[in-house]
């Protein structure tokens, strides 16, 4: 029943006395089936001075005192089931984990074996996985033919969606400079205190570019004790990719998938992380929830609720309307003589 009261923004301490506002249906039943009853007869032999009776005017405003009554019931049950208002203060305490999203924007990641196409997709769960990580800071780092920092370590998790809306495939120098992408992601984490550092690389290609070889990144990675966990993006076979034609035409082609999960493995079991390989939207979506698991935060929170009682409001009405009530039916609306 507290719920169903809502809509006078309180909860209430003892709803166990809105039982009592059932008497107000059996008050007004009452109060009729009286009227119905009574129904006198009174034989005159004249009406004159009837008509200049003080009390016919009066008469009229006589069941103003029993609705008086009426309000008078129900805001004194109200008062009795306490009516208060609440607000809840949390406190998170928590262990984050720092974590980069190394994301790979080479132009293979435009083929549509993934709807719309394989970095939508990347950006649509990379989106639902940062809104779930509460207390960690996360960093951004996209490569193609060489890497960059979208968004160093924050908690800031507006700023950070911004940036990943703002990736798109051509912002970098094409190719895929997978050691470049992973020593970026590591750079990010070098100076971390946090008690676990994680990478999630995702790429869809062969190592074919980039100043820095993937061993050597990963030796870094492995000299910070960070743990990563790769993504080798795309369907098995060939996977429709837009080429641009001589006529400036876009078409779409099918084109081989070529992923190095030999080197993607060896990164993710040395570091202790693991490999992940995702064929469609879903088998995407399904990594990063595994990832989102295997990689919880330690929180902690603390919830605070302060109550402020509005009883008086409601006990004062009801005592105004009964005491109205009293003071016009021995007064003005007093029953004739």
């Amino acid at each position: 029943m507290n719920e169903l009261l809502n809509i006078f923004g309180y909860s209430y301490a003892h709803p166990i006395y809105f039982w009592l506002l059932l008497l107000v249906p059996f008050m007004v039943f009452w109060h009729y089936y009286k009227q119905l009853k009574s129904n006198p007869t009174l034989v005159l032999s004249s009406l004159i001075g009837l008509d200049k009776s003080t009390n016919k005017g009066k008469a009229r405003f006589r069941p103003v005192l029993f609705w008086l009554r009426i309000l008078s019931v129900i805001f004194i049950v109200l008062a009795l089931a306490r009516p208060q208002s609440s607000n809840v203060n949390e406190r998170i305490n928590g262990e984050g984990i720092d974590i980069a999203i190394s994301i790979d924007i080479s132009g293979s990641m435009l083929a549509e074996d993934f709807k719309p196409n394989r970095i939508g997709a990347s950006k649509k769960v990379v989106k639902d996985f940062i809104s779930e990580r509460l207390t960690d800071r996360i960093a951004l780092v996209i490569f193609a033919g060489e890497s960059f920092t979208q968004c160093p370590l924050t908690t800031d998790k507006n700023i950070l969606l911004q940036q990943l809306e703002s990736i798109r495939s051509g912002l970098l120098e094409d190719g895929t400079a997978i050691g470049m992408g992973l020593a970026t992601a590591v750079d990010r984490l070098r100076n971390s205190d946090a008690k676990s550092k994680v990478i999630i690389l995702l790429t869809d290609g062969v190592n074919n570019s980039g100043l820095i070889d993937p061993m050597t990144a990963l030796e870094i990675a492995k000299s910070y004790q960070t743990r990563v966990y790769t993504i080798g993006v795309g369907s098995k076979g060939t996977a429709p990719y837009p080429v641009q034609m001589s006529n400036g035409q876009m078409v779409m082609q099918d084109v081989p998938v070529q992923i190095d999960e030999d080197l993607l493995k060896k990164i993710s079991k040395e570091t202790g992380g693991k490999y992940f390989r995702a064929t469609n939207n879903n088998a995407l979506r399904d990594i990063y929830k595994e990832i989102d698991k295997l990689e919880r935060s330690k929180v902690e929170i603390n919830s605070f609720k302060k109550y402020s009682e509005h009883f008086f409001l409601f006990a004062f009405l009801g005592i105004l309307f009964l005491f109205l009530e009293m003071v016009l039916r021995y007064t003005w609306l007093r029953s004739f003589p």
